[in-house]
């Protein structure tokens, strides 16, 4: 009997856990002989060619190659495809036809992310982005009372930026976020008593906060307007005491044992909170996706991390389902107007649907359109010399349609990805993340 194939999977896309503790993962050649194969079957498909730069990139150096097919493409070329992918996922979740189930198992983000591990475990990533990716260390060291301010104001004189770019590799032009003083370890108290707290669904009904490392000690208005808006639906709130980075960053440099250490820190303080009945929520998209996907892929066979993956919530996710719960109060004292919202990629790949569009449009007189474009910010991709051209092109389409002057504002989910677009805009405005714009509705 003919086996039976067919063009593209039907099914929904499957997630395999990552076999990064197996010694053979890391091994070079086999490593080679799977980019490869993959970067065959890209070439011959091309579907993702307009995402990220990783798609371009490889298939000029196909395109220019003396046979016209990977096999003329010299393999330490291959890296220059692995250092344009930043796992935003995109690929995996809405254009590849070949994810598994699909018997091609393509898995192109966990493939650079092998490829990514590999060269980190070979030592050969750069000071500069060991130090990008260390945030709770750089947050530890400059978010304190003066030394924010200074830094602050360094990095925003031109020569300094120009010393930098010559010495870290950090572009001249790049958007630099700002720190914040100082930086904050305890968690606040519950300001709305803990009996007040109505379970329904999924959800407790009391939230605690993961800040990030960014919210500590860059942004800390993320997670105050965060805490205004569940203490003005009458949810008791308290933050994740002494906190970690999710990790995202390191997954993201192949730094799979930091990945590691900072779960192993992150999870007894979360999983006391969850056996006490709280909920997580964290303001930044990727912080999300690491407790529901990465880690759990990572380590597949640790019931405690799969119960705190069951309880991280994006923020307008879980002030969904308190709506549809009739338990989130629509009484709203301003109206938002119209939004530009641009959907974060570790937003989009969660498979939640738009949910902040819809918790937003309960406002009445607003109205909020999505852009699902990629802005190319990444945390450190936007930021390094050899990527920030890169990064301002991917986030065109995006700062052209912001610059058309038809919405009264614009929003992203992800905060670094909204300054990044902002950027771009350069008219001298800047986005808003959805929590300011939901706490301004209310009034509160």
């Amino acid at each position: 009997m003919a086996h039976d194939r067919r063009e593209g999977s039907l099914e929904a896309p499957e997630r395999r856990p990552i076999d990064w503790q197996n010694p053979a993962y890391y091994d070079e050649g086999t490593l080679f002989d799977e980019l490869e194969r993959v970067y065959d079957i890209c070439h011959g498909c091309r579907r993702c060619f307009n995402l990220c730069n990783a798609f371009p990139t490889l298939f000029d150096l196909v395109d220019e190659s003396s046979t016209m097919e990977v096999d003329g493409v010299a393999k330490q070329d291959f890296w220059r495809v692995v250092d344009e992918c930043y796992l935003c996922d995109l690929c995996f979740m809405t254009k590849c036809p070949y994810v598994p189930p699909h018997e091609w198992n393509v898995d192109f983000p966990h493939l650079m992310l092998r490829a990514k591990a590999v060269r980190s475990k070979q030592g050969k990533t750069k000071l500069r982005d060991r130090l990008l990716t260390s945030t709770d260390l750089l947050g530890g060291l400059i978010s304190k009372p003066g030394i924010a301010t200074a830094v602050n104001a360094v990095n925003g004189i031109r020569s300094i930026r120009v010393v930098m770019e010559k010495v870290l590799g950090v572009h001249r032009d790049a958007w630099i976020p700002p720190y914040a003083e100082p930086l904050v370890e305890e968690p606040s108290a519950p300001s709305t008593p803990i009996s007040l707290a109505k379970g329904a669904g999924r959800t407790n009904g009391k939230v605690a906060i993961f800040e990030t490392c960014y919210g500590r000690a860059n942004e800390r208005s993320l997670a105050d307007d965060l805490a205004a808006i569940l203490h003005h639906n009458q949810i008791p709130v308290c933050r994740v005491a002494g906190e970690k980075c999710c990790g995202m960053p390191k997954l993201e440099l192949g730094n799979l044992d930091a990945v590691a250490a900072l779960k192993s820190s992150n999870v007894p303080r979360m999983l006391r909170l969850v056996e006490d009945g709280w909920d997580i929520l964290a303001p930044i998209p990727s912080c999300v996706l690491m407790f529901k996907q990465e880690l759990p892929l990572m380590f597949p066979d640790e019931e405690e991390l799969a119960r705190i993956r069951d309880s991280v919530f994006d923020p307008f996710e879980y002030l969904a389902l308190r709506h549809e719960a009739g338990l989130l109060s629509t009484a709203f004292r301003h109206s938002l107007g119209r939004i530009d919202y641009h959907v974060a990629c570790h937003l989009r790949v969660q498979n939640m649907g738009l949910k902040t569009k819809e918790v937003l449009e309960l406002v009445p007189d607003t109205r909020v359109d999505p852009i699902e474009r990629c802005s190319g910010h990444d945390g450190t991709y936007a930021v390094k010399f050899e990527s920030h051209a890169a990064a301002k092109k991917i986030a065109r389409p995006i700062t052209r349609r912001i610059s058309s002057g038809v919405a009264n504002t614009y929003a992203s989910d992800c905060p670094m990805a909204g300054h990044h677009i902002a950027h771009g805009v350069a008219d001298g405005s800047d986005a808003e993340h959805p929590l300011r714009l939901l706490r301004r509705a209310y009034g509160c």
